[in-house]
C-alpha cells in the first residue's frame, strides 16, 4: 500500500483491553487482517511486550511498528498501523487468564490515553477490546464499565448504550445496575432521551428514518396494571407519545417477550430496552460473534466488542475476532459520517 492509501483511511484507536484476557491476541490478529486494513488504520493502545508474548503464545507474530506513548504524545506522526507502547504493565505482574488489579489499572490507562487522542482529534474513533470489571474495581477505578468511563471522561450528560448488529439492534435506558434499582431509575425524560439518541444514530448508520420499538418493563407490558406499578402507563407510554409528537416512528410499550420475534425484527430498526438483560439476551442469542457495543451521545466515536475478557480461553488462540472486526467497521462508518456532517 502506498503512502496516499494510508492517509485516506481513518485512524482508529484500538485499546488492548485487559492484558490477561483475549484482547491482546485479538489485537495482533486484526493488525494482519486485510479486511480491516483496507478501510482503516488501526492504532493499538497497549503494551508491546504483552502483545508480543500473546502473539507467541497463539502462534502469531507482531510485525507492526512500535512507538512509545511519549513519542506519540510529543507529536510523532502515525501514517500506518502502529502499536503505541503505553508502558502500563510488565509480563511479570500478571498471569494470563487471571483477574489482577495490575491488569485492571493497565486497561484503564489504555482507555484514558486513547480518549486523549480522540479529544485532540488525532484519531477518528476508538474501538475497545474487553476489560474485566472486577480487575478494574480491584485497581480502584469504580466504574461499572466502558460506557460510564467514556461518558464521565467526555463530560457527556446525554448518552446511552447501543448494541448493534444486522440481526437486531437494542438501546438501553438503564445498564449496569441491579434489577431492584431499575424502576427507580426510569423516567419519562430518560426514556425519551434514549429514543432520540437511537433515532439520531440509526439515521446516520442506515441513511433512513428508523422504526423504533419500545419495551415495557413488566411481563406483558404490565397488562393494564396487573403486573408492576403501572410503569408502562405512568412513565413509558408518555415518553413514546412525546417522541411521536417530535415526528419519530415509534411504537410501544410492547410486551418484552414478543418484541424480538422475527416479524417484529423484519419491520423495525431498533428496540429500546428498559434494562441490561432485556436486550443483551436477544442480541447475544442472535448475533454473539457479530454484534457491536457503541456509546451514543458522546463527542467522539466509540465502539466495542460485544463480549467479555473470556479468561478461560485467553492466550490460547481460540477467541473469535468477528465482533472486534465488526466494531472497527462500525467505528469507521460512524467516523466517516461524522466528518461529512
Amino acid at each position: 500500500m502506498d503512502q496516499h492509501s494510508y492517509t485516506t483511511r481513518p485512524l482508529i484507536a484500538i485499546t488492548m483491553g485487559d492484558p490477561a484476557g483475549v484482547g491482546p491476541e485479538l489485537c495482533v490478529r486484526l493488525l494482519a487482517q486485510p479486511s480491516v486494513l483496507e478501510d482503516s488504520l488501526p492504532i493499538i493502545w497497549g503494551d508491546a511486550e504483552v502483545l508480543e508474548a500473546a502473539a507467541a503464545s497463539t502462534g502469531q507474530k507482531l510485525a507492526t511498528p512500535v512507538i512509545s506513548l511519549s513519542e506519540f504524545t510529543k507529536g510523532m506522526s502515525v501514517t500506518g498501523p502502529t502499536v503505541i507502547d503505553c508502558g502500563a504493565i510488565e509480563l511479570s505482574q500478571f498471569t494470563p487468564g487471571t483477574v489482577n488489579a495490575a491488569t485492571g489499572d493497565a486497561s484503564f490507562q489504555y482507555i484514558q490515553r486513547a480518549i486523549d487522542a480522540a479529544l485532540a482529534g488525532r484519531v477518528a474513533a476508538i474501538t475497545t477490546a474487553p476489560i474485566s470489571k472486577e480487575a478494574l474495581h480491584l485497581a480502584g477505578h469504580q466504574f461499572p464499565g466502558h460506557t460510564e468511563i467514556f461518558a464521565s471522561r467526555t463530560q457527556s450528560n446525554r448518552w446511552c448504550m447501543m448494541q448493534y448488529s444486522e440481526e437486531v439492534v437494542c438501546t438501553f435506558v438503564t445498564v449496569h445496575c441491579g434489577y431492584a434499582e431499575v424502576p427507580q431509575l426510569l423516567s419519562t425524560q430518560r426514556i425519551l432521551e434514549v429514543i432520540e439518541l437511537t433515532h439520531e444514530a440509526l439515521l446516520k448508520i442506515r441513511d433512513r428514518v428508523p422504526k423504533i420499538l419500545v419495551c415495557g418493563l413488566n411481563p406483558h407490558a404490565g397488562e393494564h396494571g396487573l403486573f408492576g406499578q403501572r410503569e408502562e402507563e405512568r412513565i413509558i407510554a408518555p415518553a413514546v407519545d412525546m417522541a411521536r409528537k417530535q415526528g419519530f416512528s415509534v411504537e410501544g410499550p410492547l410486551p418484552p417477550d414478543t418484541a424480538f420475534v422475527p416479524a417484529r425484527r423484519r419491520t423495525s430498526d431498533a428496540v429500546v430496552c428498559m434494562y441490561h438483560d432485556q436486550g443483551h439476551i436477544p442480541v447475544k442469542a442472535l448475533a454473539f460473534d457479530s454484534a457491536v457495543n457503541t456509546t451514543l451521545g458522546l463527542p467522539i466515536v466509540r465502539t466495542s466488542v460485544d463480549h467479555g475478557t473470556a479468561l478461560d480461553i485467553a492466550w490460547k488462540g481460540l477467541a473469535n475476532p468477528g465482533s472486534l472486526y465488526a466494531a472497527i467497521r462500525l467505528a469507521n462508518k460512524l467516523a466517516t459520517k461524522s466528518l461529512k456532517m
